[in-house]
């Protein structure tokens, strides 16, 4: 009988322990991933809140109206063409046609789900549909319709531009884009607009990389700095060439003066020295192969190669290629850190949720994402890219009167006639804290697509703040 009641005991024990860990689990993942299964197609108790709810508006950070309602709840949209079509991909639709925008991520907000019963019931008596929250996001209108005028017309691609010190995204462009007012046709297009290219749209960020080769290099070989490498325009690896673009060979090269010139074979020796294991550390402290569960929007996961790590594919995930796989929105995540001494913020798009008494719901707090890098090895990077904006291959990102930094990159698909035109890079100002992601799909180098559209923004900031 005493060993029946042991056991009685421990089974107790045990299941107390089980029940007290889904408590916590449960607790824990309603507060990371809440938002996301709230706004979750299958949620049914969302779709009968929508049809009692007029849905709060919209503004960006200027307190420009972007989206409102008629008292049927029916979306009206910003009067401007241009910036109903910069904005579609950041806000979102009501269907879905657009998914994890804003209009669907934030839908707990919009639709007040937190309305106590009283005050659904006194709605459902009188007549009186609720309004929801109104939103005040950290986009900046103005500056998307700017990027959207001069973006190359007829090419795919993202723009993403972020407040380095709090997180705030200004700019979250995706093409091609479309007129929520005239949706036919979108989703059966073969180019897609309906997808996302700065938060879903993956690839090789091609020489980009480059700046998280050489964070890499500055952790893990001691006096890698002071060095001098030599690039003789071919690199040998087993039975493939490491080259340079048009084989150019530029000789004796210091560390720096290889990001700024973006010596491939300098950083093909250096992945093989570190080795592939160190180098996926160090990509890894960036956020590769991470769980992106941001509180604000979703992003697809970046990833670094797993399989067929042999020689010539490590020499070449040195340059940015392989099969690296990374968002837009990640690649200016690593931009942003390397301008804010080494620390990455976790990216934010909500600045304010207030409702009908102008009683506050939510408010922006920028968090620390991590921090992949020292500020001392941020420093050296952040001077290399100064340098490739002087004289590199990021000269046409340069703006008059601005401290731009910056790294070109160009990388190409199965499949593609032409490469993928990379630029990252930020504005190294005390009060103009912001960093840029430009890519250009199909577009040739990065230097010549990519990089005068990043100058263009870095103007239109400074012409705005």
């Amino acid at each position: 009988m005493k060993l029946i009641k042991q056991k009685l005991r421990m089974v107790v024990i045990a299941v107390s322990l089980l029940l007290a860990s889904l408590i916590v689990y449960g607790t824990w993942s309603l507060g990371v991933s809440g938002n996301r299964w709230f706004s979750s197609s299958v949620n049914t108790s969302l779709r009968k809140v929508r049809e009692d709810v007029i849905p709060g508006n919209i503004y960006d950070r200027n307190n420009i109206q972007l989206a409102g309602s008629n008292l049927q709840g029916k979306r009206l949209y910003h009067q401007d063409a241009l910036t109903r079509r910069a904005m579609v991909h950041a806000l979102g639709m009501y269907d879905g046609t657009v998914k994890n925008g804003v209009e669907t991520f934030m839908s707990y907000l919009l639709y007040a789900y937190d309305a106590s019963y009283l005050s659904r019931l006194n709605a459902a008596l009188t007549g009186n549909r609720l309004k929801g929250y109104a939103l005040r996001l950290s986009l900046s209108s103005g500056l998307m319709r700017h990027i959207a005028e001069h973006f190359p017309q007829g090419k795919s691609g993202a723009v993403v531009v972020m407040n380095y010190r709090t997180g705030e995204l200004l700019a979250l462009n995706s093409f091609p884009n479309f007129d929520p007012l005239s949706p036919q046709g979108v989703m059966s297009d073969p180019d897609k607009p309906y997808i996302n290219n700065a938060t879903q749209w993956r690839s090789a960020p091609g020489s980009t990389f480059k700046v998280i080769t050489m964070a890499a290099a500055l952790q893990h070989l001691p006096g890698v700095s002071e060095r001098v490498f030599s690039c003789t325009g071919a690199y040998q690896v087993v039975d493939i060439q490491v080259v340079d673009a048009g084989h150019i060979a530029h000789g004796e090269l210091t560390l720096d003066k290889a990001l700024s010139v973006s010596c491939n074979i300098t950083f093909a020796k250096l992945a093989l020295e570190l080795g592939d294991e160190k180098l996926r550390q160090t990509a890894q402290a960036f956020g590769l192969d991470d769980h992106f569960l941001f509180s604000d929007l979703v992003v697809e996961n970046s990833a670094y190669p797993a399989n067929n790590r042999v020689a010539k594919e490590v020499a070449w995930t040195g340059p940015g290629q392989s099969a690296l796989a990374m968002t837009p929105l990640h690649m200016c995540l690593v931009a942003s850190s390397i301008a804010n001494d080494g620390v990455m913020m976790e990216p934010k798009i909500l600045l304010q949720a207030v409702g009908k008494n102008r009683e506050g719901k939510a408010q922006i707090v920028p968090a620390i994402y991590r921090t992949p890098l020292s500020g001392t090895d941020a420093g050296i990077i952040k001077q290399a890219m100064r340098q490739a904006v002087r004289s590199g291959t990021a000269t046409r990102a340069a703006v008059s009167g601005l401290n731009v930094c910056g790294k070109t990159g160009s990388a190409q698909i199965d499949g593609q006639e032409l490469t993928n035109a990379w630029f990252i890079g930020f504005l190294d100002e005390p009060t103009l804290p912001y960093a840029v992601c430009v890519v250009v799909s199909d577009a040739g180098e990065g230097s010549r697509q990519a990089a005068p559209l990043a100058a263009r923004i870095f103007e239109y900031i400074r012409n705005n703040p």
